[in-house]
């Protein structure tokens, strides 16, 4: 029988059941390398009992039940002042060739964002590590995603204030090897640096903004990966 749930479905009380439940305690000393300091979210202006009805959304958990990956679609969230959390899912794992592939530390993330991101995951960066590294990936470590704040040195909102950006900082493989875009960017050996550089590029090709250690110093721990209708990858 197939470990992964079939796309959710909802339910006549307009309640989605949870796919898994798996939370990950949300590293708030890394987050905050990505931008300016987090500040703390403001009481939700509105919060709804219902899941967004856009076909759009509908149709994305559909996609992503069909990509096998684990995850709990999440009641809309408005916060005023920028921040938002709408048409999210709770993601807790994505599937690799062979398994489920692990995720840390992750908060809400758009759907869409999601599903870019099991794609990405599965195509770049498993096989990356199969192919260049020798074993296949088990987990994804991030830094997290929702976060209500500014793009650091600014007074725009980050892709973190809406959950349309991940933090990617590190990935561990069957093998036992954890590498990370801190300590093997540069330092790695020559196969690790490639595979991050592979999969870094790959990412480009799925996400409208990537952010990496050769952006800026406030990169050189993580990728930044964000559902946008842009491009920029650096």
């Amino acid at each position: 029988m197939h470990p992964w749930p079939a796309s959710p479905r909802r339910r006549p009380s307009g309640k989605l059941p949870p796919i898994r439940c798996a939370v990950s305690a949300l590293s708030a000393l890394a987050l905050a390398a990505c931008s300016s300091a987090p500040q703390a979210p403001p009481t939700p202006r509105r919060t709804t009992n219902n899941w967004s009805p856009a076909p759009a959304y509908n149709s994305c958990l559909a996609d992503l039940g069909n990509k096998e990956a684990t995850f709990t679609p999440l009641p809309d969230q408005y916060f005023g002042a920028g921040c938002s959390n709408i048409q999210t899912v709770k993601l807790l794992s994505v599937r690799g060739d062979y398994s489920a592939l692990g995720i840390t530390n992750l908060g809400p993330v758009t759907c869409r964002l999601a599903d870019a991101f099991a794609g990405w995951a599965r195509y770049g960066v498993d096989r990356a590590a199969r192919q260049i590294l020798g074993s296949q990936l088990v987990r994804i470590e991030t830094m997290g995603s929702y976060s209500c704040r500014n793009v650091a040195g600014s007074d725009h909102r980050s892709g973190h204030a809406t959950a349309s950006a991940i933090d990617v900082s590190g990935f561990v493989l069957a093998d036992g090897r954890r590498v990370s875009v801190l300590g093997q960017w540069n330092a790695g050996t020559p196969q690790e640096r490639e595979f991050l550089r592979v999969i870094h590029t790959s990412a480009c090709r799925r996400f409208g903004m990537v952010l990496g250690p050769d952006y800026n110093a406030a990169h050189r721990n993580h990728f930044h990966v964000e559902a946008v209708d842009s491009h920029f990858c650096r």
